[in-house]
């Protein structure tokens, strides 16, 4: 099935932020700083997510010479992803928080 996309917590984070705007164009370095995932992460992570057709993706046109930088990959949630997006950070909302079990240091 082409929505069956593996839920990490990387995945998370960008159905999230995309989810902050759901009918907004997201490029990849605004991602980034929203998720606080490097490029490494974050465009693998947008490519599963193209082939699950939960996102679709677009140049941007513009003339680089006059803008004075590259056109920009923009990134949108599809009508799929929006309700698959919802549905997967829902899960992540009802989850008890993880609690950290500290482990005293014994001098010897």
């Amino acid at each position: 099935m082409a929505s069956d996309i593996r839920i990490t917590v990387a995945v998370e984070r960008v159905l999230a932020a995309m989810l902050t705007d759901a009918d907004a164009d997201h490029y990849g370095l605004e991602l980034m700083k929203l998720t606080g995932l490097a490029s490494g992460s974050l465009y693998p992570i947008l490519l599963r997510l193209r082939k699950a057709g939960w996102v679709e993706a677009r140049w941007e046109e513009i003339d680089p010479v006059a803008e004075g930088r590259p056109p920009r990959r923009y990134y949108r949630l599809t009508p799929e992803g929006v309700r698959n997006a919802t549905r997967a950070t829902a899960k992540r909302e009802s989850r008890p928080a993880r609690t950290e079990t500290k482990l005293a240091r014994v001098a010897w």
